[in-house]
């Protein structure tokens, strides 16, 4: 039988191939630290946060307000509430109107048009809305309730987030991070960044450290509609190493297998 000459170029280039095709497999088939998502150089400025103790929402554009309106320093809707009746309770609720502050940051209302509400606190909305309908009832009361704000939470768990609806007017970070889930096992408490929306549509970028008391302040930053919280992942290497190393390895395993299945054959 002729047998097959291997030129000794051709067995030293044999175990290079190997490896090239091995390391070509885990560079497209690499998943380590993939889920790791808004990455900053170690020497990026972040945007300082300087109203930390602030415990009022801001109206912004896209927010849809609960609007109600009573006359008399809101008489009529304490007598509806005391009376009880179902007729009462159905006038009350139709009372209820819903109105959406546009991306100029005004609201359109009856009587007065379009007024702009963008930038002010609830109170602040409240009372300048009351003045306004002076010229049309005596003693108004206005109560506005924002419907539609949300956070977009990843706790640090790589690729699961959450979406917390904000039903309250001071909802902190804490009180978002905790309806959450807390911070995940692979969470950096060290790497907490906030990107909350400005007024020219860009959004500022803050890092806060709560993995010490000295992080407390930032705890109780009012969240506003649009946030995103984002606790970067720790790089969790050996699980991602092993499960990109699995498949290569069940490969070579497998072909080792045949080899030798073959080589018994002959």
């Amino acid at each position: 039988m002729e047998r097959y000459f291997c030129p000794p170029m051709e067995r030293a280039f044999r175990p290079l191939w190997a490896w090239v095709l091995c390391g070509a497999f885990l560079w497209t088939g690499c998943t380590i630290n993939r889920d790791i998502m808004f990455k900053t150089p170690t020497d990026h400025q972040f945007d300082a946060y300087t109203d930390s103790s602030s415990k009022d929402l801001i109206l912004q554009p896209n927010d849809m307000l609960q609007f109600r309106l009573f006359a008399n320093d809101g008489f009529k809707m304490i007598d509806l509430v005391s009376d009880g009746t179902a007729q009462d309770v159905n006038r009350q609720n139709r009372n209820v109107f819903l109105y959406t502050v546009d991306g100029q940051g005004f609201t359109k209302l009856p009587l007065l048009d379009r007024v702009p509400l963008s930038g002010m606190t609830i109170k602040e909305a409240e009372l300048s809305l009351e003045e306004q309908y002076s010229k049309y009832y005596n003693r108004p009361f206005v109560q506005l309730m924002v419907m539609n704000r949300r956070v977009v939470v990843f706790p640090g768990g790589g690729g699961d987030a959450r979406v917390v609806e904000l039903e309250n007017n001071n909802t902190t970070l804490l009180e978002v991070l905790a309806q959450a889930g807390g911070v995940s096992k692979r969470g950096d408490a060290r790497r907490v960044k906030l990107f909350r929306r400005l007024p020219n549509g860009k959004r500022s970028v803050h890092q806060f450290d709560m993995s010490d008391i000295d992080g407390l302040p930032f705890a109780d930053i009012v969240m506003q509609g649009d946030d995103v919280l984002y606790v970067q992942p720790n790089p969790d290497l050996a699980r991602e190493v092993l499960a990109d190393l699995t498949p290569v390895i069940t490969l070579l395993t497998s072909i080792v297998l045949v080899i030798g299945v073959v080589r018994g054959f002959n």
